[in-house]
């Protein structure tokens, strides 16, 4: 545990990415064992909002198991762009804004969720998130990227977003030393197969079982599911979702949720036809997407188009990902391309590396020129360019002309791009044209729960014994999450689980 957390800290983000695909799966011992374990709380995943929850357990006297069906802990955090909503805390006041509020996040948030958030949780989050951030800074050790300071967001109207040091990697490398130094009892490569209950319906603890068959009958004061959302489980998924590149995790198969709705426990749930999809994927397989939200937010500060495939802008490139979204989606095909000069593409391909995305996987669709996807084609003039992306040369000549007009004159006439955004206008070649297709990997559906984090039945009961927290939950942010607000919520409620717990 140790050793990898130290690889992954000493290396480069991409280094680290790398560290964790290179681990081989732990070799396993048969076993027929039966183990009876009695502890305070036993929490089911640990990803941010389980390792959350485990920690300031362990930090309030209290007993833990925590569970992880793979060989490593880190969730879907770990392999994400590492952007995290810090409303409040101690760190947004540092990198400058210190008038932000709880009550313009909760309206901010919904906006961008259409109205369909639920309002108690929301409140909740915006409430608890500056607390949060800064005990996840100081108790639990995550760094944060104070010298790239915080985003500035169409979705927000005051910036309250930063990133972790190496993205979701440093956080994910923060957390596992963290838990290594702890109480917490961690059983990797160990699935949580079904809860336990009384006579009374009450959840009472749950059987796990090993990779080896090992079985652990753990019995709990609390049960905590922080298992994730459905996005890779195609049976669990809405119609909407099934054609959309997922970017996820392969873990996200939804099984907190199936275990909290069978029978006799009855969980109630919300929202399970929603998922989140964001503008900015690149197809690296069939059906499969990363992320280059990183090198679009750097590159965008200043420069960069977003033309479809008639080589035209469609929308101000500094607009939320939800109306760049809501362009995308008009598309046929649904693509549009990311047009940079090399000065902007050096800082864009240094940038997504944040996302998983490796040099060495650049250097390869650069390669390919456009041959196959995910398409990422290169010329040293325009013209050659168009030819290559089948656009018309005049057309993506015109684009790029008016645009740097509009640059000269610091007002986007089409587009209403903010002048503190044309800073420079497209320069020397090569040039380049990056696909950005509809990606998701957060499903925005799962469990009801109650502001103290229980979970509660079809009537609307609480289910004595069960809490869930992060991804698993549903209806926080409505139809459509922010960036960064995802990482926010997991931290907060794992958190806040505990206190509940503790408080009990």
């Amino acid at each position: 545990m140790d050793g990898v957390a130290d690889a992954v800290l000493q290396a480069s983000s991409q280094d680290a990415v790398d560290v964790l695909k290179a681990r081989q799966k732990p070799s396993v011992e048969l076993s027929n064992e039966v183990l009876e374990e009695t502890v305070d709380v036993v929490i089911v995943g640990a990803g941010a909002a389980g390792v959350a929850a485990a920690l300031r357990a362990e930090e309030l006297g209290l007993s833990v198991i925590l569970l992880e069906k793979l060989s490593f802990i880190g969730g879907a955090i770990s392999v994400s762009g590492g952007n995290q909503v810090v409303m409040g805390s101690r760190l947004q006041k540092e990198a400058g804004v210190t008038d932000d509020t709880a009550e313009l996040m909760v309206e901010d948030f919904l906006a961008n969720g259409n109205q369909a958030n639920v309002r108690e949780l929301l409140q909740l989050l915006a409430d608890n998130i500056g607390q949060t951030t800064d005990w996840v800074h100081d108790y639990v050790g995550v760094q944060y990227d104070m010298k790239g300071g915080l985003h500035v967001l169409a979705e927000y109207r005051k910036d309250r977003e930063l990133a972790y040091d190496h993205g979701g990697h440093g956080f994910a490398a923060a957390v596992r030393s963290k838990v290594a130094d702890s109480a917490v009892q961690l059983l990797l490569q160990t699935k949580a197969q079904q809860l336990l209950t009384d006579g009374a319906g009450n959840v009472t603890g749950l059987v796990a079982v090993e990779d080896s068959g090992r079985t652990h009958r753990i019995s709990a004061k609390a049960v905590v599911l922080t298992t994730g959302g459905y996005g890779n489980n195609k049976q669990l998924l809405p119609k909407r979702l099934k054609d959309v590149l997922f970017y996820g995790t392969r873990s996200s198969m939804g099984e907190g949720l199936l275990m909290a709705q069978a029978h006799g426990i009855d969980a109630a749930t919300v929202m399970l036809d929603q998922g989140k999809i964001y503008p900015n994927g690149v197809e690296v397989a069939q059906g499969t997407a990363k992320s280059t939200i990183g090198g679009n937010i750097a590159v965008l500060r200043e420069n960069g188009l977003l033309v479809n495939t008639n080589g035209q802008r469609v929308i101000n490139e500094r607009a939320s990902n939800h109306d760049i979204l809501d362009v995308l989606m008009e598309q046929e095909p649904k693509v549009l391309y990311l047009l940079l000069d090399q000065e902007h593409f050096s800082i864009f391909r240094e940038e997504v590396a944040e996302g998983g995305i490796s040099q060495a996987d650049i250097d390869q669709w650069l390669e390919n020129n456009g041959s196959r996807t995910p398409y990422f084609f290169h010329a040293d003039n325009l013209q050659a360019l168009a030819d290559l992306a089948g656009m018309d040369r005049q057309a993506l000549a015109a684009t790029v002309e008016r645009y740097n007009h509009f640059v000269e004159q610091g007002v986007d006439e089409d587009f209403g791009r903010q002048s503190r955004f044309l800073q420079k206008k497209v320069g020397q070649g090569p040039y380049y044209l990056i696909e950005q297709k509809p990606r998701f990997a957060t499903t925005m559906g799962g469990l009801v729960v109650n502001s103290q984090l229980e979970v509660l039945n079809t009537k609307g009961k609480v289910i004595q014994g069960l809490y869930a927290a992060g991804e698993v939950v549903g209806g926080v942010m409505g139809t459509d999450s922010p960036s960064g607000a995802n990482n926010a919520w997991a931290l907060t409620s794992g958190k806040l689980a505990a206190e509940s717990i503790k408080g009990d």
